[in-house]
């Protein structure tokens, strides 16, 4: 396996000569919690960039068979994973010596997780969020929620159009790592958690982008599933790839406003932890939101969707923590407020399309200062 040549590619000091340019250097020791299809593709993706990696994961007959077989036969059947990768349910020992954390734990999860691992964490470990979502009920994104259980540690994330088993496979594939950089880091980025992180993860097949606007790359990650979710419900009602398209741009632009009122940037939610995960998860079936959204369309009902199976969906539970959060912030986002209704309010699935449809008519971008009734809109919208 090659290890980046990192050099030359980070930020030097104005005039500093070719040969005392800093030098940035990538963590060595990779700690990723959750052994599910993403925590194993990114345990995966950090060993074949040369980095000892540690997989935690709580099942022990899963990680039992991880060590056995060097595969994932629940999450990421018939994937070889690289020699060298360790494997275990004991969290002090996942996390001992760890230079830096791989948190892939579900957003109804991470509170509890953050706890655990508390007690075995000196500070100063920096930890990369690598799920999406919002807290239910506190509307605090996730970096929130790990700053508050795991005080004195940088808190970033990882995230962009990937799915699990195309990563794992070698794909070639693309991400976001940010941070918020602190002072220190603007004067010294080569420093930085986020440059640092980008560097340990980087391979032939893995190419990280770096990101200081850790709260625009959140909300494109919590928003795209639900959006997701609608693009899914249209497909499986019969409707085609005009509906797909105009449900993913004008899907956009409430991510973008979500975050542009919390402080992000537009600009971030329009690369690829923005547009380019919503594209991917609202264009393929192997997104389990789009899938849902696909048979809710054809009329199942939920408890009959996966074949009966409990399968997680976050774009599902994040749909309420979204339209809450928009609703405190007074934001529009009518196609997170349908979903939120078809999924958790009961509103039937063809009507609730079609008032979002025939909505008033506004303008699309700038400050035109006008509102149509559409022509087919029904009474009282």
């Amino acid at each position: 396996m090659r290890t980046p040549d990192i050099r030359a590619e980070t930020a030097q000091h104005p005039g500093a000569p070719a040969g005392d340019r800093p030098r940035a250097l990538p963590y060595e020791r990779i700690c990723v919690i959750g052994a599910g299809s993403w925590g194993t593709a990114l345990a995966t993706v950090a060993r074949r960039a040369g980095r000892q990696v540690t997989l935690w994961g709580r099942d022990a007959d899963l990680i039992r068979a991880i060590r056995r077989n060097s595969m994932n036969p629940r999450y990421l059947p018939g994937i070889l994973l690289p020699s060298g990768l360790a494997a275990t349910t004991d969290l002090a020992a996942a996390l001992f010596r760890a230079d830096a954390v791989l948190l892939v734990t579900p957003s109804t999860s991470l509170r509890a997780m953050g706890q655990a691992m508390r007690p075995h964490m000196p500070e100063g470990i920096p930890i990369a969020l690598c799920a999406k979502g919002i807290e239910r009920g506190t509307g605090a994104l996730l970096s929130h929620v790990v700053a508050e259980v795991l005080p004195g540690h940088p808190v970033g994330a990882l995230s962009g159009p990937t799915f699990a088993h195309e990563t794992a496979l070698g794909h070639p594939t693309a991400a976001t790592v940010a941070f918020e950089f602190s002072h220190a880091d603007r004067l010294a980025p080569h420093d930085s958690p986020a440059v640092r992180l980008a560097l340990s993860m980087g391979s032939e097949d893995f190419r990280p982008y770096i990101s200081d606007d850790l709260v625009g790359v959140e909300i494109g990650g919590a928003v795209k599933n639900v959006i997701a979710i609608a693009c899914g419900m249209m497909t499986g009602a019969g409707f085609a790839e005009n509906t797909r398209a105009a449900l993913i741009a004008r899907g956009l632009d409430e991510m973008m406003s979500l975050a542009e009122a919390l402080g992000g940037r537009r600009d971030t939610v329009a690369g690829l932890s923005g547009v380019g995960d919503l594209t991917l998860t609202c264009s393929s079936q192997t997104s389990r939101n789009m899938a849902l959204g696909v048979q809710l369309g054809e009329g199942r009902a939920r408890e009959a969707c996966f074949d009966g199976q409990p399968v997680t969906v976050e774009g599902e539970v994040n749909a309420i923590s979204v339209v809450d959060l928009a609703r405190r912030l007074q934001i529009s986002m009518p196609i997170c407020e349908a979903v939120h209704d078809i999924l958790h309010e009961g509103a039937d699935l063809k009507l609730t399309f079609s008032a979002l449809w025939t909505r008033p008519i506004q303008h699309e971008q700038g400050r035109l200062p006008m509102t149509l009734a559409h022509p087919m809109a029904g009474p009282g919208q």
